[in-house]
């Protein structure tokens, strides 16, 4: 156990937020997005997991993880096919603490475009969000010299 440190988030998580740099893409699916074989594809090779819903992992993450100010994409979820505009609840829990950690809104993204971001990203972290379309995408940000 560390100080300061959510529980939730295992020492295999921990050591890829660590490892990401600057513009890194961090993907948080749920339980039917293909995690195996994505992750596969990333810059790490294997998927993480975290057995949580994706508010809880997403707020986890960014208690350490900072999101990058330098871009529009910096933070997106998979968009419900044919229905891009729509946002179901579990994307408003997850955009709500985006914007506790003062992150931007959420861009949508289409579901195949969606998969190529994700074999690009550096990690995939698989939940245990049961809610369909439960799939978010961050781009890794800096921490400033007096931050941490």
């Amino acid at each position: 156990m560390l100080k300061g440190i959510d529980p939730i988030l295992n020492a295999d998580v921990l050591y890829a937020l660590r490892a990401m740099g600057h513009g890194d893409d961090l993907i948080i699916a749920d339980t039917n997005f293909p995690s195996d074989s994505v992750s596969r594809k990333t810059t790490l090779g294997e998927v993480l997991r975290i057995d949580r819903p994706a508010a809880e992992v997403m707020r986890a993450v960014l208690s350490v993880y900072p999101i990058d100010t330098f871009v529009d994409d910096a933070a997106a979820r998979m968009e419900v096919v044919d229905k891009p505009d729509t946002i179901l609840p579990v994307m408003e829990e997850v955009q709500a603490e985006i914007t506790a950690a003062s992150g931007p809104t959420m861009m949508s993204i289409e579901r195949y475009a969606f998969y190529d971001r994700a074999k690009q990203a550096y990690a995939v972290i698989q939940t245990g969000e049961r809610r369909f379309y439960g799939c978010f995408a961050l781009r890794k940000g800096v921490v400033g010299p007096d931050e941490g």
